[in-house]
């Protein structure tokens, strides 16, 4: 089964996103396991962490161009909120 899409995001603290997806389900999904990875560093930095946007077609999460989680990382990897 594919998660569904990305609806809206948002930080909740330094380290965790609640990502709402259509159907309105919500997931909790903390980032802390990612920030040891080069990629995901710059997400240490709450200001750029909070500045969390949804890919166009809800198929992502990103912070700029170079960092996104995608709906299925997010999907299954985070909690029911």
């Amino acid at each position: 089964m594919r998660p569904p899409k990305i609806t809206a995001a948002k930080a909740v603290s330094d380290r965790v996103l609640v990502v709402e997806f259509a159907g309105d389900e919500s997931r909790r999904y903390d980032i802390s396991a990612l920030l040891a990875r080069e990629m995901f560093a710059p997400l240490k930095n709450p200001a750029l962490f909070k500045a969390v946007t949804v890919e166009p077609g809800g198929y992502a999460v990103s912070w700029g161009a170079d960092i996104d989680i995608s709906e299925n990382e997010l999907w299954r990897g985070g909690e029911p909120a």
